[in-house]
């Protein structure tokens, strides 16, 4: 199929002139606002340029994004269907500008420190190293999350799913619906403070709406594939409301699960430990979160019999 002389007209420009990332931007800026003059207002641009950057991209596209009634501007379902991609083009390319995002031995690598002296370290492990790990808690869930099939009523689930905090998708982001006792989760906050967090979004960490599509991939991937992913995480989260905040270093477990039913649930299991390897990051780093913060549990009481 040939490109019309627009979207090669389109090609050439972006490539030689990152073009095509003020496009996007335009896109979707206007995307959420839909209104023109706040995304000129927002992009620090003219109405001329966004205009010409949208024509162009749905020239190249081959469909509109837009449709203008009343001089309102309104998602077309391809403009609906091509915001969420677009958000994350900007979101991974300003991060692989800056350095935040990139890839170690083939898996994604997150890091990120603000001058306020918070950071943020997330580096995706490979899931055989669960096989030979010394902690017993994320091995003996995958064992169980492949006996139930996924099924979160399984009988298999049984013992590991008090660690458990479960999500389900949602327009608003990703839901809270279930916070297992033993979870990271409660030792972490305390149940009383715990359970507010059932039924609402993830929440917002310090880095920025960027950032934050950045921290929703793995939950996105996982969604997608109805797979497992593992990530070490280090970063410093407050344990009570006005508190400081305090370092923790854990490993995380996502796995697609079913409820019953049959619509996806997305499991996540946290194990606060100080075993992490994270490139970049300093282990005097990694232990510096308190030892009595150590997830501790019984190893024998987590085996399917």
């Amino acid at each position: 199929m040939k490109l019309s002389d627009a979207s090669k007209a389109v090609k050439k420009t972006a490539d030689s002139h990152g073009l095509l990332h003020e496009m996007i931007r335009s896109f979707t800026t206007l995307a959420q606002t839909l209104n023109l003059s706040h995304a000129v207002k927002q992009l620090g641009s003219t109405r001329q340029t966004v205009r010409r950057h949208i024509t162009l991209l749905e020239e190249a596209k081959g469909t509109p994004l837009f449709v203008v009634e009343d001089r309102q501007y309104r998602l077309t379902e391809a403009g609906e269907q091509s915001l969420p991609e677009a958000l994350d083009i900007l979101a991974r390319g300003n991060a692989w500008l800056t350095g935040t995002l990139r890839h170690v031995e083939g898996l994604q690598h997150l890091s990120k420190v603000l001058p306020s002296g918070w950071s943020f370290w997330q580096q995706q492990r490979p899931i055989s190293e669960m096989w030979t790990a010394d902690r017993t808690l994320l091995r003996e869930v995958m064992k169980a999350w492949a006996l139930s099939g996924g099924a979160l009523e399984h009988e298999a689930m049984q013992k590991v799913r008090p660690y458990f905090m479960v999500f389900r998708d949602s327009p608003a982001g990703w839901i809270c619906v279930e916070l297992g006792d033993s979870s990271s989760y409660v030792s972490w906050f305390g149940w009383s403070n715990a359970r507010s967090s059932i039924g609402r979004d993830l929440g917002k960490m310090p880095g920025g709406d960027e950032f934050a599509r950045l921290l929703a991939m793995p939950f996105d991937e996982i969604q997608r594939t109805h797979n497992i992913r593992l990530d070490h995480i280090f970063t410093q989260i407050q344990r009570e409301e006005d508190g400081p905040m305090v370092p923790i270093s854990y490993q995380r477990l996502l796995l697609g699960g079913r409820f019953p039913d049959g619509t996806f649930a997305l499991i996540s299991i946290v194990d606060r430990t100080h075993a992490l390897r994270i490139d970049g990051l300093d282990r005097s780093e990694i232990e510096r979160m308190p030892a009595e913060l150590i997830m501790e549990y019984e190893e024998n009481a987590l085996k399917h019999e």
